[in-house]
This record gives C-alpha cells, structure tokens and sequence, in this order.
C-alpha cells in the first residue's frame, strides 16, 4: 500500500473505521444479551468516534499535534488464538474472539503501514491508527479475559 498525501492515509483510515462500525453493529445486533449487544453497541460508537476524530484531522491536521499518545499494554491474549470464522449462530466468547482479532490484525496493518511512512506527518497519523487499533484490542482482550474467568476457563 502507497499513500501519495496524509489525505490518502486519512481517508483510507477513515473506510476502515467504518468497516469497524457496521462489524461491531452487526454483532451488537445478533446478541440475545443484554451485556453482550451493549458490549459491542459501546464499540461500535468508539468506532464512530474514530470516524469523526479522522474527519476533523482531515479538516484541521494540526489536530494531530495534539493527540497524546499513552502506554498500553498488550496482554497477547489474541497472539494465541486462532481466527475463527464469522458466523451468525457463534458464541459470545467466539465473537469476542473473532473481534479481537480483528482489531490485532488492523493494529498489524497500521505499523506495517507506518514503515513506510514518506515523513513524519505520515508517521505520527499511523502511529495514532496503530494506537487507537491497540487500545481497543486490549479492552476486547480483557473483557473475554474476564468472562473466561467467569466461566471457570
């Protein structure tokens, strides 16, 4: 993937986040729980926000500036769980799963992405995607951590 301007990278960006609203829409919607559907409605409006963040760095790019960047921690529940396959009648922990993984692999794309950042502009805009992408794998990997102990597992 080649991005001739920070436009490029931005708009693609923001297509991927709303590939990620209607992802989390659709398993808010098949959820019978109430925890679970609210779960994933929270995410998808997280997504939504990703959305409009992006849109407003398109209008104004020193918005970028002033993002803070914070330590997060990966706890690699995802790194040892095989994909799985959607599908409509899958479990809550399977979805969960299947979200989380999802949000490793676009963590994956966006460093893959930033490694060939043309400047620094490019940079800073990926390494922001990147992580937003590592905030949402670690709350999607501790709410399954915490369910899974719920369960017994």
């Amino acid at each position: 993937m080649s991005f001739s301007s920070v436009g490029d990278i931005i708009n693609f960006a923001i297509e991927k986040e709303k590939e990620a609203v209607s992802f989390y829409q659709d398993l808010s919607k098949l959820e019978t729980a109430s925890g679970a559907k609210e779960t994933f409605h929270k995410f998808s409006k997280e997504e939504e926000k990703h959305v409009t963040m992006l849109e407003n760095f398109l209008k104004n790019k020193k918005l970028a500036e002033e993002y803070q960047f914070k330590n997060i921690t990966d706890l690699k529940i995802s790194d040892y769980l095989v994909d799985v396959k959607y599908d409509q009648n899958m479990s809550y922990p399977d979805r969960l799963r299947l979200a989380m993984k999802r949000e490793e692999k676009s963590l994956a794309m966006y460093r893959e992405i930033s490694s060939k950042a043309k400047d620094n502009e490019q940079l800073k805009i990926f390494n922001i995607l990147a992580q937003e992408e590592a905030n949402h794998k670690q709350i999607i990997e501790t709410i399954y951590d915490d369910y899974m102990a719920e369960q017994g597992n």
